[in-house]
């Protein structure tokens, strides 16, 4: 894949934001970071859904297996409340979850918000997707993408996706010193 064919997905789980009552305001937030974040030139394939678990799992599922998104980010759905189902249905369809993910992400949150400890977003693989779970607060999510973003890059290799690039200045991705280098 070149890097011309980036795709990244972005998921809003939302019931009020799926139906038009509510401004999606995770999704932007999120393509925004991205765009002042990444250098490599990439494409937002967005979606919004309401917080019903099959809904989730098949966007998920649509957007690595059919639109070929190296990243896919979700927002919203990772609470406690009874329709919070972001989590499980990252779960159902990852094939290895990188637990350091949450734990990192709600290792920072801790240090803005006490109610942290109740957010349980995940990350995972799912074949050459690297799927991350993020908090619905725009201000949040900013916390959370600077927390981890710094090992995505690494991870996408790993699963052998595009190689992505930052702007230091934003953020700076992290490779070992043997890591691959971008194909000519």
């Amino acid at each position: 894949m070149s890097n011309q064919d980036v795709r990244i997905g972005i998921v809003t789980v939302s019931d009020r934001a799926s139906r038009g009552e509510y401004e999606d305001l995770g999704g932007p937030a999120i393509r925004e970071w991205l765009e002042k974040a990444l250098t490599t030139p990439w494409q937002a394939v967005a979606r919004v859904v309401p917080d019903e678990q099959d809904q989730v799992e098949a966007a998920l599922r649509a957007l690595c297996d059919e639109e070929g998104c190296c990243l896919v980010v979700t927002t919203g759905g990772t609470g406690p409340a009874p329709r919070d189902i972001t989590p499980e249905a990252t779960e159902a369809v990852c094939e290895k979850i990188l637990d350091g993910f949450g734990e990192q992400m709600r290792a920072v949150s801790l240090k803005f918000v006490p109610t942290a400890i109740l957010s349980r977003q995940i990350a995972g693989i799912r074949g050459r997707s690297l799927l991350i779970n993020l908090p619905g607060k725009p201000s949040a999510i900013a916390d959370c993408l600077d927390a981890v973003f710094p090992a995505v890059p690494y991870c996408i290799d790993l699963i052998e996706g595009p190689y992505l690039e930052t702007d230091e200045a934003v953020i700076k991705a992290f490779r070992p010193k043997h890591a691959r280098k971008p194909q000519a």
